[in-house]
């Protein structure tokens, strides 16, 4: 057998197990806070972005019912227009109260 000739001399020192904990562990401390700080900043993005969108349809759905009043504020115009008309309250005078014009003997003038 042929002997084989190793050379040791270009052997790393073993590194010391304390640096390279402390260096991963301070990494870790540091990836820890970047992704809580992250995730922080993300579920206030999302809350504020539903929070805009809930906002927008509640006007959307008080704008609905202000055009909902209005129409109906003036179809209650038109009603009491036509109730509030002369005619109309005359024929009622007659027909339903058996009201008439008064004659010239029941009308007294006061001085």
């Amino acid at each position: 057998m042929a002997q084989s000739k190793v050379a040791y001399g270009k052997v790393a020192a073993p590194a010391r197990p304390g640096a390279v904990v402390r260096e991963n562990w301070i990494s870790f401390r540091y990836l820890t806070g970047v992704m809580v700080l992250l995730t922080l900043v993300s579920i206030f993005h999302v809350w504020s972005r539903v929070e805009v969108i809930d906002l927008n349809l509640r006007i959307g759905e008080s704008n609905r019912q202000f055009r909902d009043q209005q129409q109906e504020n003036k179809r209650l115009k038109v009603e009491v227009a036509s109730l509030k008309a002369p005619a109309r309250i005359e024929a009622l005078a007659k027909g339903e109260l058996g009201m008439a014009l008064p004659t010239d003997q029941q009308v007294v003038l006061v001085k």
